[in-house]
This record gives C-alpha cells, sequence and structure tokens, in this order.
C-alpha cells in the first residue's frame, strides 16, 4: 500500500472511532463503535470518489462497509481497489436514494477485488465510457432470486474496450453480468448464477465470451438485440463457456424481454446477426439447451420494432459444443404442448430450437448452421406452432469464422 493510500484508510479508521465515541465509551459500547464507524467510513469513502483526480487508486479496506445511498464517480482515469470479493464488501442492504451502488461515467476506469452486495438498483453501472475493466468482483443480492432485486450486477452500457474477467453475478431480475449498446467486450473466466439472465450481450458489436460458467439462472447466456436502441449489434462468439442446469423460473419483472425468457434455456441468440457458438459445454436445460430466435418471441409486438431495425437471426454458426441431457420439462404452455405433440410425455426437445422467424425476402435464407448436435427443430412460431419442422438438412452449411477480439487498452 502506498503511502497516500495508506494515509486516506488510516484517516478514516481514525474518523469512524472518533465518530463512534469519546474516550469514555470507547470500551463499553463496540456495537455503536461499529455503526458509527460505518457511517464515517460510508461519507469519508464518498468523499473521496467525488475529489478523485485522474490516476488516482483509492482503495477499500477489508469489513463490511454499509451505505444508504449510491455512489458516484465522473473523473477519468481511477481505480477502485479491494482486499477480495470476500473480504472487502459495499453493502447497501437498507438503501434509501439512488438508482444504483455504483454508478461510474468516466473512461480508463478499473474496478477490482471486492463485492457490492443488496444495492437497490443495478450494483455497478458505467455509462458512456470507455477501457473499462472489472475484475475479480463480485455483485450479489443475497436474499435470492427475487423481482425486488436490483436489474443488473455488471452493467457497462454504452462502452468501449470493456473487460469482464473473474467476476461474480448472483441475483439480479434481469441480467447478472451485462454488456449493452456497447463495441469490442470480453466477458471471461467468470459466473453467473441465480439471474433471469446469467451473462447478457444486448445490442453490442464485436464480443467474446468464453471460459463463464453459467448455471442456474433462468438463462444461461444471451445474445440479445433489442428494437429502439442506439444501435443494433452483431459479430458476438460465445466459447468454451459451461452452461448447465439453468432452470431456475423467471422472476424478472412483468413487461420486460428477459421476462419472456423460458426458464431452462441454456444459450438464446435473439435478433442478432453474426453469432457464433462453439466448443461449450452445455447440459440439462430443461427447456432446451440452445434456442435460436427473434424479436416477435419475446412479447413485442410488430409495432414497437423501429423500421430500421431487423429483427430476425441471420447468419449463426453452432457447432464443435458437447451437449447432453434438457429439453424433457420446457417452459410455457406454447412450448410444453409443441413437446409433447412431436416427442411423446416422455420425450424431448432435441438441442437445437429456433423459433422459425426470418426473413421471406432474404436472399439465400437466414444461414443458420448447425452442426454437431442432436437434432433441431423449427417451431413455426409464425403458424402459431402449427407446422413445426425436423428436417435438419437445411441447417448443414459453414460460415467464414469471426475474428478474435482485441482490445485496443489505453
Amino acid at each position: 500500500m502506498s503511502p497516500p493510500i495508506r494515509a486516506f484508510a488510516v484517516a478514516v479508521l481514525a474518523a469512524a472511532v472518533a465518530a463512534a465515541c469519546g474516550p469514555e465509551q470507547a470500551q463499553h459500547t463496540p456495537t455503536a463503535q461499529v455503526a458509527a464507524g460505518d457511517a464515517a467510513f460510508a461519507e469519508a469513502f464518498r468523499t473521496r470518489l467525488l475529489d478523485a483526480k485522474p490516476g488516482d487508486v483509492i482503495e477499500v479496506p477489508p469489513g463490511r462497509h454499509s451505505f444508504d445511498r449510491s455512489l458516484t464517480l465522473r473523473v477519468d482515469g481511477v481505480t477502485i481497489r479491494g482486499a477480495g470479493p470476500d473480504k472487502s464488501v459495499l453493502s447497501f442492504k437498507g438503501q434509501k436514494a439512488g438508482a444504483e451502488g455504483l454508478l461510474v461515467n468516466a473512461s480508463r476506469f478499473v474496478l477490482e477485488d471486492l463485492a457490492i452486495e443488496d444495492s437497490k438498483g443495478d450494483g455497478l453501472k458505467v455509462n458512456e465510457g470507455e477501457h473499462i475493466t472489472i475484475r475479480n468482483v463480485r455483485v450479489e443480492w443475497t436474499g435470492g432470486p427475487s423481482t425486488k432485486n436490483g436489474a443488473y450486477g455488471l452493467y457497462p452500457v454504452k462502452t468501449r474496450n470493456v473487460l469482464i474477467e473473474n467476476s461474480v453475478a448472483i441475483g439480479a431480475s434481469d441480467a447478472g453480468i451485462y454488456v449493452g449498446q456497447s463495441r469490442d467486450v470480453i466477458v471471461r473466466n467468470s459466473r453467473a448464477e441465480f439471474n433471469v439472465a446469467g451473462i447478457e450481450i444486448e445490442n453490442t458489436v464485436n464480443a467474446d465470451v468464453y471460459g463463464n460458467v453459467a448455471t442456474n439462472n433462468t438463462g444461461g447466456i444471451l445474445v440479445f438485440n433489442m428494437p429502439a436502441l442506439s444501435q443494433q449489434g452483431g459479430a458476438i462468439r460465445v466459447f468454451q463457456n459451461k452452461v448447465y442446469r439453468n432452470n431456475t423460473a423467471n422472476f424478472g419483472a412483468k413487461g420486460t424481454p428477459v421476462a419472456s425468457v423460458p426458464a431452462g434455456s441454456g444459450i438464446v441468440i435473439n435478433s442478432n446477426d453474426d453469432v457464433e457458438i462453439f466448443d461449450n459445454e452445455i447440459s440439462d436445460n430443461a427447456t432446451t439447451n440452445i434456442i435460436v430466435s427473434s424479436v416477435y418471441s419475446t412479447g413485442y409486438k410488430d409495432d414497437k420494432a423501429s423500421k430500421d431495425f431487423d429483427p430476425y437471426p441471420e447468419r449463426i454458426a453452432i457447432y464443435g459444443n458437447r451437449l447432453s441431457g434438457g429439453g424433457d420439462s420446457p417452459d410455457g404452455l406454447d412450448l410444453k404442448a409443441l413437446k409433447t405433440a412431436i416427442y411423446g410425455l416422455r420425450g424431448r426437445f432435441p438441442d437445437v430450437l429456433w423459433d422459425g422467424y426470418a426473413n421471406a425476402k432474404l436472399a439465400g435464407g437466414p444461414q443458420i448452421c448447425i452442426r454437431d448436435v442432436s437434432g433441431v427443430i423449427d417451431a413455426d412460431g409464425p403458424g402459431g406452432y402449427k407446422s413445426p419442422s425436423q428436417d435438419t438438412k437445411r441447417y448443414d452449411c459453414a460460415l467464414p469464422k469471426l475474428p478474435a477480439i482485441d482490445l485496443k487498452r489505453g
């Protein structure tokens, strides 16, 4: 610990003790000391963020530090560093004000080695920054899955050159790890559990998602495009992940796109183009292991999609994955009825379910190329699931490989 950082930590702890009590009370009211000291730390830490300068490294000492309102950082080039996600905890349990735990409007930002718990809204939101690093961070709602939990755990939006690694997200009522409307992104070696969406890449261009574990979510990994946002995404690679038993009942807020995700979804591609899914271990997702779908299957109506929005998934490559189990207990009456009608009460959906929405005017079709799976079902969503198809010959094709993401750090 450098002298300026050490001085800051010592000053905060000294202020906490002074605020807690006078010398005569110091040995008699330890509970009051902790509470008042915590309040003193919270105020000192808040001030440190407000007064930060480019190049500052702000350390969070070990302990559970409580805050009753949001924290904000608006200065470029700042690092916030704890002693580890199980040692340095920013707790927002009982938060009274603010929509996030920590809101960052800055570039060249690093957050590492700490936890954010029980925020009223999003855990960490980074808005419109470049060169963002989130490393070894845990965001968790400790009461378990609940619609009352904040929507997003780690939430970079409208950002560029984003690295999220070795992090954990638990209990988000929308997405645990979410990157939206961004460009040039890597999400790797992280874990998402008991969220509605474990990891979600939405309206983002150029992303690699690899080495992650997604389990016990409603949907494991989502690659989405939604209308009426600042950009439409594509060029997404999802590989070398473990995506299994994502069967938690959907607890998303009604009316949100994620509320339409069936429990038991492994990897879901929705209205996205140029997506490559390969070398993943995907298993035991009760609706099906992989879903390819259009925005029309999310509950959005035609009139909600902007005129320049392409709602159809196109140029999708799925190959070389290790798939097993799943498909035996789909979520929702339509899917249950479809599964029973085709495969019987004891049967199961094949590894890939496509809702069947495609642009009839597109020459050559949607180019959905699928190999190394137990089967594919075209559910005939446009026809009300009346004429599903199990023909797999139409998917026997290959697409050019997408390039790896090269983050330009600086």
